[in-house]
């Protein structure tokens, strides 16, 4: 899957999270904007109420997706499961999407309803779905490579060695203005200073933006080099909390659903 691939894949997931959040919210708005105590005389009151088809039908609809969204994404980081089609990077994507989807449901279930363990639950769904956006931005930080694993440094030394190299068998810059290149402190530096070496050189427009799409990825490899040992520190860090989270959060949801049964509530079937 290549870039363009996968930002269409991701804002497949984002565009169907937010037609979805707005459905909803116009759909029971006029059920949902009353107070607590009118609720009962709305029309529609046994459809939207969290014992109601609707009302029950997304709590469940959206506990299954956190739970086959946690479930699947530790069972191939973890286990190695379906390794062989299931790439970690594109995976994330769909745990974040289900984990982001399922707690809106979930909170449409409830009706806007919070107390108690509903409370816990909730502010833990919040943390978690907070705490994945800043996980995700940090993953990102992290060079990974085609299955999606980590890579280290010196893995990306060998990747950023093989970029000047195919700049140096190119034969277009001397060592002198290579290694000048190479120590120039910022991107718009680097640019300005390759557009004046270049301009004396006869080579084709095609050429010339291969040139500086190499130097560009070489500058962004050594930009994550730097802060590698960084983001790997607070993504380890990272974990500490969004874990705690997610296991209260699933922990109140089975105490739910075991009361829930216990009292015989039941959905469509």
């Amino acid at each position: 899957m290549n870039k363009i691939t996968h930002s269409i894949y991701v804002g497949i997931m984002i565009s169907i999270v937010i037609f979805v959040l707005f459905y909803l919210t116009y759909f029971g708005y006029s059920y949902y904007r009353l107070p607590m105590e009118e609720r009962f005389y709305h029309p529609q009151y046994n459809w939207f109420k969290p014992s109601g088809v609707f009302g029950h039908g997304l709590g469940i609809i959206g506990t299954l997706m956190m739970i086959i969204g946690v479930g699947l994404y530790i069972a191939r980081k973890q286990y190695g499961f379906m390794e062989r089609y299931l790439r970690i990077k594109y995976l994330l994507e769909f745990h974040i999407f289900l984990c982001t989807l399922g707690p809106i449901l979930v909170i449409f279930h409830t009706s806007f309803k919070f107390g108690g363990l509903a409370s816990i639950s909730l502010w833990s769904m919040v943390a978690v779905v907070a705490s994945g956006v800043i996980g995700r931005f940090i993953y990102n930080q992290i060079p990974h490579n085609i299955k999606g694993e980590a890579l280290g440094s010196g893995q990306i030394q060998m990747m950023r060695d093989k970029l000047i190299a195919e700049l140096r068998e190119q034969s277009i810059f001397s060592e002198e203005e290579l290694n000048e290149l190479m120590q120039g402190k910022n991107s718009r530096n680097r640019k300005s200073k390759a557009k004046s070496f270049l301009k004396s050189k006869p080579i084709q427009a095609a050429q010339r933006r291969q040139i500086f799409n190499v130097l560009k990825a070489e500058r962004k490899l050594k930009q994550r080099m730097r802060n590698l040992k960084r983001m790997k520190s607070l993504f380890k860090y990272w974990h500490v909390a969004h874990k705690p989270f997610a296991i209260i959060m699933l922990i109140i949801a089975i105490i739910h659903v075991g009361v829930t049964i216990t009292l015989g509530y039941r959905w469509i079937f």
